[in-house]
C-alpha cells in the first residue's frame, strides 16, 4: 500500500475537526463531532483543534471553543466564503501537512464527503466513510471506527495502523450535541491563505437554501415500516398530536410511500427523540442505529419474535392498522376534539 504522506512517527497526538459553517452559522453535525473528539481527548490527554474556514468567520471561534476545542485553526479569505472542494481542499490541506495531526473528523454532509474523499486522495492516506461510532486507544493512538453493511448484517471495526491523519466521516446527529461552555476559551491558529482566482474551477453563481427537515432535533418521532402498508396518514396525524415528526424506514421510502428525508437508520438520519413511536418495523441493525439513543422507544408489531422488541421499552403485539386508530381516538377522547 502506497505511503501516507506523514506518518505515524511524524504525527502529532491531537485530534482535528473540520467545523462546517454557512454564512458564518455553524453546522450542528461540527458541533456534535468537537463534542465526541472532546470526550476521546480527554480520555487520551490530547488537544482537539477546530478548522473553520470562511470568508468572514472569526465571530464563530468562541462557539468551536465553547463545544470542546482548545485550538482555532482560522482561514479567512475572499476565495473562501462559498465552499468550493477545490479551495477548501488546497486550504486544508497544506494546514494538514504543516500541523500533522494524528487524527481529522469531517461530518458526512455533501460538502464534508466531499472534501473528505480529496483530502484523502492527497494525503494518501485511509477514510472511514458514515462511520456509526468511534473509540481511540490511548497507549496506540489508533481510532476505531464503527461502520455497518450489508443491512446490518456485518458490524466492521476499521483502524489505520500505518497511515495519518486517521480520517472518518459521520452523519449527522450520530453523536450526542452537548451542551456549550461559554467559559472555555483557548488558542486562534491564523492559516496563511495561498489561493488564487486561477486555482478553482468551480463558481458559485448563485446559493438557493430550501427549508430543510431536520428529524434529528424532533422531540417525537412517529416511525412507520413495510407493517404500516404505506398508510402514512394516520402516522402524521398520530404525530401531530403529539407535537412531532414522521419518519420511516426504508423500504416504504424505496416504494415511494414517503420522501427520502424521512427516512430514519444508517442511510437516513440518526435521531435521539424523547419519545419514538415504531409502527410496523421488523428491527434491522441499519434501522436501529437510528434511533438506539432515543429516551423511549415504544413497538407495535403484529410479530411477537420481531427484532424491534429487543430495542424496545414498551411492546404492543398488534395490528398497527387497528393500534394506531385506538390510540388516536383516546388521544382525541383526552384532548376534547
Amino acid at each position: 500500500m502506497v505511503k501516507s504522506l506523514y506518518g505515524v512517527e511524524e504525527a502529532v497526538n491531537t485530534i482535528w475537526v473540520f467545523v462546517e459553517q454557512s454564512d458564518g452559522v455553524l453546522k450542528t453535525v461540527s458541533l456534535e463531532l468537537l463534542a465526541k473528539a472532546r470526550e476521546l481527548a480527554n480520555g487520551a490527554g490530547w488537544p482537539v483543534t477546530a478548522l473553520l474556514m470562511g470568508a468572514d468567520v472569526r465571530a464563530s471561534v468562541p462557539i468551536a471553543f465553547a463545544h470542546g476545542a482548545d485550538e482555532v485553526r482560522l482561514a479567512e479569505h475572499p476565495l473562501l466564503a462559498d465552499f468550493t472542494v477545490e479551495g477548501y481542499a488546497h486550504v486544508a490541506c497544506e494546514a494538514l501537512l504543516a500541523a500533522k495531526p494524528s487524527a481529522f473528523l469531517l461530518g458526512a454532509t455533501p460538502d464534508g464527503r466531499d472534501l473528505a474523499g480529496r483530502l484523502a486522495v492527497r494525503l494518501r492516506t485511509g477514510l472511514n466513510a458514515d462511520c456509526t461510532d468511534l473509540r481511540l486507544d490511548p497507549e496506540t493512538g489508533v481510532m476505531v471506527s464503527e461502520v455497518s453493511g450489508f443491512g446490518g448484517g456485518v458490524l466492521a471495526l476499521l483502524q489505520m495502523q500505518h497511515h495519518r491523519p486517521q480520517m472518518a466521516t459521520f452523519r449527522p446527529g450520530v453523536f450526542p450535541l452537548r451542551a456549550p461552555d461559554p467559559s472555555r476559551h483557548g488558542n486562534v491558529v491564523p492559516i496563511p491563505v495561498t489561493l488564487t482566482p486561477e486555482m478553482l474551477h468551480t463558481h458559485v453563481i448563485e446559493r438557493v437554501v430550501g427549508a430543510g427537515l431536520d428529524l434529528s432535533q424532533a422531540p417525537v418521532l412517529v416511525i412507520g415500516g413495510r407493517g404500516v402498508e404505506g398508510d402514512f396518514d394516520t402516522l402524521r396525524e398520530l404525530a401531530a398530536r403529539l407535537g412531532g415528526e414522521v419518519g420511516a424506514t426504508r423500504p416504504p421510502v424505496d416504494e415511494g410511500y414517503i420522501e427520502r428525508a424521512r427516512q430514519i437508520g444508517q442511510t437516513g438520519v440518526v435521531c435521539r427523540p424523547k419519545l419514538a413511536l415504531v409502527c410496523g418495523v421488523s428491527g434491522a441493525f441499519h434501522f436501529v442505529v437510528g434511533i438506539r439513543d432515543a429516551e423511549t422507544v415504544i413497538a407495535i408489531n403484529n410479530d411477537p419474535e420481531a427484532e424491534i422488541f429487543k430495542h424496545a421499552d414498551y411492546c404492543v403485539i398488534g395490528d398497527v392498522r387497528e393500534v394506531l386508530p385506538a390510540v388516536l381516538e383516546q388521544l382525541k377522547l383526552h384532548s376534547g376534539c
